[in-house]
């Protein structure tokens, strides 16, 4: 038999990429919530739930748009980061490291049908390298957090 490095680079780099439109698989520390809404819809839905819980959107990003642009389709991805001041000045007081988390995001994918996912890390999760330097103070306001993302995300997903 003889050995052709071109193909077999290319069956490599072959498998070794991801099928379009998977969807994200539970792992530890992260909250996946599939829904029945479109993709728009659980975006919007995500931005009204973040207002209502008194956070704030602070960052968007995705590259669903730009590879549309370089003539790419691939399925709707989306990530939204939420926080607020308040918690902002409250993590500093406690771990100015910890802070480099911040926003804690959600992840919007689309799924094969139409159909979207809400994703993210719980906050409790995020901040866990820090609690050394955090102490009991933030492992507390990390709790809170999680209890906020967690209505965010069972409001946007209904």
């Amino acid at each position: 038999m003889i050995f052709k490095p071109f193909s077999f680079v290319a069956l490599l780099a072959l498998t070794a990429l991801p099928a379009a439109g998977d969807t994200i698989e539970p792992r530890d520390g992260w909250v996946v919530i599939e829904t029945q809404k479109g993709f728009d819809q659980l975006i919007t839905d995500v931005k009204t739930a973040t207002k209502a819980q008194g956070m704030g959107v602070v960052t968007q990003a995705g590259p669903t748009g730009a590879a549309a642009r370089r003539g790419i389709t691939i399925p709707g991805n989306r990530v939204i980061g939420v926080f607020n001041n308040d918690f902002a000045v409250r993590i500093l007081a406690s771990s100015t490291a910890a802070m480099i988390e911040a926003p804690i995001r959600f992840y919007v994918t689309e799924n094969p049908g139409g159909s979207a996912t809400l994703s993210y890390k719980t906050p409790s999760h995020v901040f866990a390298p820090y609690t050394n330097e955090g102490g009991a103070a933030l492992v507390t306001l990390a709790a809170e957090l999680n209890h906020v993302f967690d209505a965010i995300a069972q409001q946007a997903s209904q």
